[in-house]
C-alpha cells in the first residue's frame, strides 16, 4: 500500500508510526512477568518462603522493639508518672526502688537493715513479674543516705545477688521520705 506523505501527515500517520515505534521498544526492553514453565514452581516456592521469613522478621523485630510496663501488687506501687518496671526488647529497666511495705506503701523499717531488705525484696518482686529472676540482673545502682551504711549493704547485697555479680554502682544520695536505700537495675529475659 502506498501513501502519499502529505495523506500521511494529514491522516496523523506520524503519531501512530510513534505509538507503534514505542510500543515495539518496549516490548524488547520488557522483561517475562511469568516465568518459565519448568522455574514455576521452584521460583515461586523460594519467593513465597523469602517473603514469609522477611514478614517474619519484621513481625519478630517489632515486637522486641516495643515496650511495656511491668505492675505487680508484690511491690510498691508508683507514687508518680512511672512505672515500677518497662520491659524493652529483653531487657527489663527497673525503676529506683525504696523500703516501703507493697501493702500500704509506707516505710515500716527503722534501721538500715530492714530498708535495705524491703528495699531488695521490691526489686526481686518487680524483676520476677517481669519474668526473670535476680540471676539475670546485668547491672545495680545503689543510692545510700549515708555511706557509713555501704558495708551493710554489701552483706544485705549478697542474700539477693550470687556470683557472678552485676554490674553495680553506689553512691551517695540525699533521699526522700525517710528512705536509707533506694536502689534501680536492669535485667535481661
Amino acid at each position: 500500500m502506498s501513501v502519499n506523505r502529505r495523506k500521511f501527515l494529514q491522516s496523523g500517520g506520524v503519531s501512530a508510526l510513534l505509538a507503534a515505534t514505542t510500543v515495539n521498544a518496549l516490548a524488547q526492553t520488557a522483561k517475562p512477568v511469568a516465568p518459565a514453565a519448568n522455574e514455576n514452581t521452584a521460583s515461586a516456592k523460594a519467593a513465597k518462603a523469602a517473603a514469609t521469613a522477611q514478614a517474619s522478621k519484621t513481625k519478630s523485630a517489632s515486637a522486641k522493639k516495643s515496650k511495656r510496663k511491668v505492675l505487680t501488687d508484690r511491690a510498691p506501687k508508683p507514687v508518680g508518672p512511672y512505672s515500677q518496671a518497662v520491659i524493652a526488647g529483653n531487657t527489663i529497666y527497673v525503676a529506683g526502688q525504696g523500703p516501703m511495705n507493697p501493702k500500704n506503701g509506707k516505710i515500716e523499717g527503722t534501721t538500715f537493715e530492714e530498708q535495705a531488705t524491703q528495699t531488695f525484696e521490691n526489686i526481686k518482686a518487680i524483676v520476677e513479674a517481669a519474668g526473670a529472676t535476680l540471676d539475670k540482673v546485668v547491672s545495680v545502682r545503689v543510692y545510700l543516705a549515708n555511706l557509713e551504711d555501704f558495708s551493710k549493704m554489701n552483706a544485705i547485697y549478697r542474700q539477693f545477688f550470687a556470683e557472678d555479680f552485676p554490674a553495680r554502682t553506689t553512691i551517695g544520695a540525699a533521699l526522700l521520705l525517710g528512705m536509707l536505700i533506694e536502689v534501680d537495675c536492669i535485667a535481661v529475659l
